[in-house]
């Protein structure tokens, strides 16, 4: 079985996790196995040899390729109607064993879960992304209105804790959200793309900031795409250059 090192930590800022681990055992955000360890390393060797980011995906969007699409590394969705955003990495899928533990942490306010989404994220693919260039770091926001019902943006809890870039600046103030009521849940394709028209916006004084820039936006899960792809738009109808999307849950094909 695989054994993971963990990364020096900051003093002080994860002190305190540091003698919670050192002292008190914990149990696994997946098999609730009490170990050191937020996630067990038989959860952890799971994840590393099943998740998404082991397979041919398509550059675009993250999607897992079909073998008539590896030539081309582009899905057909992204080949038939090219989207706004031009990278996309992804840690597992949606229906993988990281999805209970991302409920538990969004609907549950379980918010240690959070931390230990993002120390999954930092021990399998923080590596591979470590040399990419962008300026900003931006979680894909709440409404006001929804951030004050669920107490927390679940996005920039896990963002805000994952290893990049001393050059990559976070910030969940300068992308914001429109408040509206519908959900997109079972939704269809079409349906998704037309809500999310107009949803989000850059806050004036922070346009300057990322006139010709790449930018990094996280997300927690990507399903249609559609979120995602006009928060694209939008930036790039701001100044922005460039796109690059990390998610931590990826649906396998577009809802």
């Amino acid at each position: 079985m695989a054994q993971y090192t963990q990364r020096p930590m900051r003093f002080p800022e994860n002190i305190f996790q540091t003698i919670f681990e050192q002292l008190l055992p914990t149990g696994c955000i997946v098999c609730q196995k009490f170990q050191k360890y937020s996630i067990c390393n038989y959860c952890l060797d799971i994840v590393s040899n099943e998740g998404i980011f082991n397979y041919q995906s398509c550059d675009q969007c993250g999607l897992a390729l079909r073998p008539e699409e590896m030539a081309l590394q582009c899905c057909a969705s992204c080949q038939l109607s090219n989207p706004y955003f031009d990278e996309t990495y992804c840690l597992d899928r949606y229906t993988g064993i990281l999805q209970v533990p991302l409920h538990e942490f969004k609907y549950q306010k379980r918010i240690a879960f959070g931390c230990a989404l993002s120390d999954v994220w930092n021990k399998l693919l923080s590596w591979q992304l470590k040399d990419i260039d962008a300026s900003y770091l931006l979680p894909v926001p709440l409404s006001t209105q929804k951030l004050a019902q669920r107490g927390f943006n679940q996005s920039w809890e896990i963002a805000k804790r994952i290893h990049c870039g001393r050059h990559i600046q976070k910030s969940p103030y300068m992308l914001w959200r429109h408040h509206y009521s519908e959900h997109q849940a079972g939704s269809n394709l079409e349906n998704r793309y037309l809500s999310t028209r107009g949803m989000f916006y850059v806050q004036p004084k922070h346009i300057e900031q990322l006139q010709n820039k790449t930018v990094i936006v996280f997300d927690d899960v990507m399903t249609s795409g559609a979120t995602l792809n006009e928060i694209a738009r939008i930036l790039k109808d701001n100044g922005v250059s460039r796109v690059i999307n990390w998610v931590l849950l990826r649906a396998v094909r577009p809802i």
